[in-house]
């Protein structure tokens, strides 16, 4: 795996709103189109760290057509199991 230098960090409130954004605009613009509806700019090199880490931690996906959207909903997970809606048997 090739290692890459990051010269741009993003700050919390940064993937706070790229992740608001998301959730708001759930699957309606692809990843370039996303950013340029974002209600502040940023930078596209941060821009796109966030979003490779919001994929690596399982929050977002990106479909055949290239939208983005939120799949990260933990509480209805949680509802889910409560209400023996979902399980799992080995």
């Amino acid at each position: 795996m090739e290692t890459k230098r990051l010269t741009r960090f993003p700050r919390l409130d940064t993937v706070l709103m790229v992740e608001d954004a998301i959730r708001d605009l759930d699957g309606e613009f692809k990843k370039r189109s996303l950013w340029e509806h974002l209600p502040r700019k940023m930078m596209y090199q941060t821009y796109c760290i966030v979003i490779d880490y919001l994929l690596y931690s399982g929050k977002i996906s990106i479909d055949a057509e290239g939208k983005v959207g939120w799949i990260f909903y933990p509480k209805k997970v949680n509802e889910l199991i409560k209400n023996k809606s979902l399980f799992w048997k080995p």
